[in-house]
C-alpha cells in the first residue's frame, strides 16, 4: 500500500480557512515549493508535518491521507448521456476488476507482456489527434476516405491483448455503456461493451474504449476527452471532415433543415451518429480558422429521429431469437454469437475457472454484473449439467 496526501480535501480546506501555499508553508515552517509538491502529488510530508498539517486545517488523518493500493483496479466509464459518476459505481467496478484477477492465469494473453502500441503523450492537440488516428488506420490498411468497418476497431483490441467481454446489460437503468477496466499486476485489459445499444453509438464506444488502451497513461476527465476525441478523428479523419464541412459549408445558413439533411446522410454512409459528423467538421473548421457550423436547436430532435431508425447491436446480432428487454435469448445462443462475432476469449477463459475451482454462478452475476438466473444459464451452459453451487 502507499500513502499520499488527499489534495482535493487539503485544497478546499486551504481555501475555507483562507491559506494560500505561501502561507501556509509560513505557518509549518517549511519552503514553499514543499508546500506545492504536497499540492501538485509529488511528495508526501514528513509525519511530523502531517500532524501539524492535520491540527492547522483540522481534517483528522483519514481525511488527510489517502491510502492508495497501486495493483488496485483502474476504472474508465463511457457513461450514458448526463449520467454522473458515483462513488459506488466505482467500487462496484473495481470489484468487478478484482474478480477478474482470478480469470488471469487462464487466459491466452496471461504470459505475454502489455503489447507495445500505447500512445506516447496522448493529448487532444488536433494535429497530434489526426496522426495518430492515421497511424492506426494505416495498420489496418485503411486509406483517408475509407470507412472503418466493427471488424477494423476488433481487431485491434486484439493486438493489444485485450479481452472484450460482451454483456447485455439491457437500455435502462444502466450507468455506463462500457467499462474498461485494467489490472497493473498482470498488465491485462478488459472492456465490457454493451450490446443493448444502438449500431451507430455502439461504432463509438468501441472507438472510445480502443483509444482507452491506446493510452493507459493518464486518468479521469483527461482519459475520457481524450478517449472521445480520438474516437472521432479515428471514425472520421481529416480528409472526410474536410469534405464534410464543405459540403454543409456551401448550403446557405438560411436552409438550415438542408444543411441537417446533409450531416445526417454523411452520418449514415458511416454508422456513425450527425453529432459525431458535425463534432468533427466543426473540429476541421477550429483548426483552419474557419467559422463553425451552427445547426440550431432542431438539430438534435433530427438526432433522435435518426437513432430510431438503428436497432439494438443485441437484436441484430441475435436476429431471430427470442430477446427483448423481458424475454433474453438462451446462454447457448448467447454465448455462440458474441464468440463468433467478437472473437472474445472471456468464456473460454471463464468455463476454465468455473471447472477448475468449481465455482458456482453467484460468480458470473458478481463479475458479469448480470441478474442471478442469467448466470444460472450462463453456468449451466458452461459447466453442463454438473449441479451448481451458489
Amino acid at each position: 500500500m502507499k500513502r499520499s496526501l488527499n489534495i482535493e480535501n487539503v485544497t478546499r480546506a486551504m481555501h475555507q480557512k483562507g491559506f494560500s501555499p505561501s502561507r501556509m508553508a509560513e505557518r509549518l515552517g517549511v519552503q514553499g515549493d514543499e508546500v506545492s509538491g504536497w499540492l501538485q502529488g509529488k511528495a508526501l510530508p514528513r509525519p511530523k508535518i502531517l500532524l501539524d498539517l492535520d491540527r492547522l486545517l483540522g481534517l483528522g488523518f483519514d481525511a488527510l491521507v489517502t491510502i492508495v493500493d497501486p495493483e488496485e483496479p483502474r476504472v474508465a466509464f463511457r457513461k450514458k448521456k448526463g449520467a454522473k459518476t458515483q462513488d459506488h459505481h466505482i467500487e462496484k467496478a473495481i470489484d468487478m476488476g478484482r474478480l477478474l484477477r482470478e480469470l488471469v492465469p487462464f487466459s491466452p494473453f496471461a504470459a505475454t507482456q502489455e503489447a507495445p502500441l500505447a500512445l506516447e503523450s496522448p493529448c487532444c492537440d488536433y494535429v497530434y489527434l489526426q496522426q495518430s488516428a492515421a497511424d492506426v488506420r494505416n495498420k489496418v490498411g485503411l486509406g483517408r476516405h475509407d470507412i472503418m468497418e466493427f471488424g477494423h476497431l476488433l481487431d485491434q483490441f486484439h493486438r493489444l491483448h485485450v479481452v472484450v467481454v460482451p454483456v447485455l446489460w439491457g437500455t435502462q437503468d444502466r450507468h455506463e455503456n462500457a467499462v474498461h477496466l485494467h489490472l497493473p499486476e498482470s498488465r491485462s485489459t478488459w472492456v465490457y461493451l454493451n450490446l443493448d445499444t444502438h449500431l451507430h453509438d455502439f461504432k463509438f464506444w468501441i472507438a472510445h474504449e480502443l483509444a482507452h488502451c491506446l493510452s493507459p497513461t493518464i486518468e479521469g476527465d483527461e482519459a475520457e476527452d481524450f478517449a472521445d476525441a480520438f474516437a472521432g478523428c479515428l471514425l472520421y479523419p481529416h480528409d472526410l471532415s474536410e469534405i464534410a464541412y464543405h459540403k454543409i459549408a456551401a448550403l446557405p445558413t438560411t436552409q438550415e433543415q438542408e444543411r441537417i439533411q446533409c450531416v445526417i446522410r454523411l452520418a449514415r454512409d458511416h454508422t456513425l451518429s450527425p453529432i459525431s459528423v458535425l463534432r468533427q467538421a466543426n473540429a476541421y473548421a477550429v483548426y483552419n480558422h474557419q467559422p463553425e457550423i451552427d445547426l440550431g436547436n432542431t438539430f438534435h430532435g433530427h438526432v433522435t429521429n435518426f437513432n430510431k431508425g438503428f436497432q439494438l447491436v443485441s437484436h441484430l446480432l441475435l436476429s431471430g431469437l427470442p430477446h427483448d428487454e423481458h424475454d433474453a435469448p438462451s446462454a447457448r445462443d448467447y454465448i455462440t454469437k458474441v464468440e463468433g462475432v467478437f472473437k472474445t476469449p472471456f468464456f473460454t477463459i471463464l468455463r476454465s475457472l468455473l471447472q477448475e475451482k468449481e465455482l458456482g454462478p453467484g460468480f458470473i452475476q458478481a463479475v458479469l454484473d448480470i441478474p442471478y438466473l442469467d448466470a444460472q444459464s450462463i453456468h449451466t451452459e458452461l459447466c453442463g449439467c454438473r449441479k451448481s453451487a451458489a
